[in-house]
């Protein structure tokens, strides 16, 4: 949630570049956004509420070798150009552009407003520029950076600008902070997700917690210096070269990411397989030695940690447990010693999974996770990571992601029974049917099927067995991309409420695999038809109770993954057709790194 991006460089336009960054962090989520540059008198700031897409660079030819960026999500202050970053000080020396939260900026608020300064915004930000405007009156700018992250509570990055120095500077505690060096052409990049500056460079340096990076422009050599926040040491870093490639993050011959994404999983489930076995053998030996194994996400994954019960249960006869990391706080008097925890998250970044994680840490829990960002938060603070390798994921609604971190799962479960490579068979024969399914004709099937239903005002999706969290996740994504009110439910609850609900032409998406759970499900569909729901059939093969039958593979336990693509296909022509941005829905972010 907010993209911060920031630049120093030479013979440049460094207010196009951050602009261009903040592009490529939309999927961050935002509701306005700012860029600002620096010549030698003042700051230039240019802030807008909407979207970033169709901006244009407001400092077109301006002189400057400096400029910040950033995209804003609403949490303190409303939607307003007021509220937009960058913020700057009373006096007009600092500015800063900031993601997280500091939880207590009010008490700070009123102890500078004691002292005659004043705020123009709502936002805990400003508060940061102001505190360093008064700590600057006694400190030089590092013993002032260092003085402020002691003062400030919770987590944050930050990207600071004094006017008077030729320095950038990037703190983080808690929230990331990339920076990426091109210093062949003389530039160097701040920002919140590798994206950002990917099509300039893949080197990089991750700042861990209480870290500050200092850019520093010395005529016409440019360098960066890393320092602990606390001591003021200056430190050494390690720079890396990260293995992802431009062209993903580019639409290419798609109208949306979500699309493309979803077209992709035929492949990406296979690189999701293509690894080495000793990590998931190392991990599944620790599940299968622990007395109680937690898996933890939030959104699509926490629906993807339930899959992890019925997964585990059926191919490894193995108790598992699933919670929902902002409710994992609950449960911190169930854990002990040899406790397992298994974070899933896609961007590594999601704040109750990360906290579920430290919190097992403090209680020397054994701590794990699924994760598309290799060196995010979490990958660092776990004590062992398996990667997706999906590749990016750019549309908020994760498609792709999801199916690979089921993949991980089936091959974790498979793997405590000493079965890693006939699970791998499975699973590359499931992207073959995957790659069956993504035709022309099943798309135009399913493109007639949503303009039938897109104006409807609930739709429900039942599902047993592994199906139920199945259900879950397609309810998720009709939720997200088509705003209407779509809900799941087990199909033996049906009696107990959920038929209530059931009115003239209601329709039903009914999971419905060939499997021990057929008839119980078809007799639930049945039940609901009765009533004059529309029943949508996903299974290998027709039934008299559907009056929609969409064909999926006959498949085992992958069928969590194939009876996904349909309900995800689905949702994404709905959207179309409703002229809702697949990419971007309302009122969400794809990192949500704050609580």
């Amino acid at each position: 949630m907010c993209g911060i991006f920031g630049f120093i460089g030479i013979d440049t336009d460094p207010g196009q570049i951050v602009l261009d960054g903040l592009k490529k962090l939309e999927y961050r989520g935002y509701d306005s956004f700012g860029i600002a540059i620096t010549t030698k008198q003042k700051f230039i700031i240019h802030k807008q509420t909407g979207e970033i897409e169709h901006s244009t660079n407001p400092f077109i030819k301006a002189e400057t070798n400096f400029a910040i960026g950033h995209s804003r999500w609403a949490t303190h202050g409303g939607v307003t150009k007021e509220n937009a970053h960058p913020h700057v000080s009373n006096n007009e020396q600092i500015m800063l552009v900031h993601n997280g939260i500091f939880e207590n900026y009010l008490e700070i608020k009123k102890q500078l407003e004691s002292k005659g300064y004043s705020f123009y915004s709502q936002t805990d930000s400003e508060v940061a520029a102001v505190l360093l405007e008064d700590l600057t009156k006694t400190l030089n700018p590092l013993e002032a950076l260092s003085q402020l992250n002691k003062t400030l509570k919770g987590r944050y990055a930050m990207v600071i600008k004094f006017l008077n120095d030729n320095n950038l500077y990037a703190i983080r505690n808690g929230s990331p902070i990339i920076i990426g060096n091109n210093l062949e052409n003389k530039q160097i990049y701040i920002a919140s997700d590798i994206p950002a500056f990917l099509n300039h460079t893949n080197n990089v340096t991750y700042l861990d917690d209480n870290q500050l990076a200092v850019l520093t422009l010395n005529g016409q050599e440019i360098s960066t210096r890393f320092f602990n926040l606390e001591s003021l040491q200056q430190i050494e870093k390690r720079q890396i070269q990260v293995e992802l490639d431009a062209q993903e993050a580019e639409l290419g011959e798609f109208d949306h990411f979500m699309i493309k994404e979803i077209m992709e999983q035929k492949d990406s489930l296979l690189r999701a397989i293509n690894q080495t076995n000793q990590k998931l053998e190392e991990l599944a030996e620790i599940i299968k030695n622990a007395e109680d194994v937690y898996f933890v996400g939030c959104g699509t994954t926490g629906v993807v940690a339930m899959c992890a019960r019925y997964l585990f249960a059926k191919i490894a006869k193995k108790k598992v447990h699933f919670e929902y990391g902002s409710e994992f706080s609950h449960l911190k008097e169930l854990l002990q010693e040899n406790s397992v925890i298994i974070g899933i998250s896609q961007s590594g970044e999601t704040i109750d999974t990360l906290e579920a994680i430290e919190m097992g840490k403090s209680m020397n829990c054994k701590t794990a996770c699924i994760t598309n960002v290799d060196q995010s938060t979490i990958a660092r603070t776990a004590d062992l990571t398996i990667l997706l390798n999906a590749g990016i994921e750019k549309a908020v609604a994760s498609t792709k992601a999801t199916s690979s971190q089921i993949a991980i799962l089936i091959l974790l479960a498979y793997a405590t029974i000493n079965q890693t490579n006939a699970a791998k068979q499975l699973l590359k024969d499931t992207s073959g049917k995957i790659n069956d399914m993504l035709n022309p004709r099943y798309e135009n099937h399913l493109l007639k099927l949503s303009a039938k239903i897109k104006d409807s005002k609930d739709i429900f999706i039942i599902g047993k067995g592994i199906n139920f969290p199945v259900a879950k996740e397609s309810a998720i994504k009709l939720q997200e991309i088509t705003y209407i009110h779509a809900e799941a439910f087990a199909g033996g609850e049906l009696k107990h409420g959920p038929l209530a609900l059931i009115s003239e032409g209601t329709p039903v998406i009914v999971l419905a695999t060939k499997d021990e759970n057929y008839s119980d499900i078809i007799s639930n569909a049945t039940e609901i038809k009765s009533r004059g729901g529309f029943i949508i059939g996903i299974s290998s093969e027709n039934h008299p109770v559907f009056d929609t039958w969409l064909k999926v593979p006959e498949s085992t336990i992958d069928t969590a993954i194939i009876n996904l693509i349909p309900v995800q296909l689905l949702s994404y022509f709905i959207g179309i057709l409703k002229n809702n941005n697949p990419d971007k829905p309302r009122n969400l972010a794809k990192s949500v790194t704050v609580k």
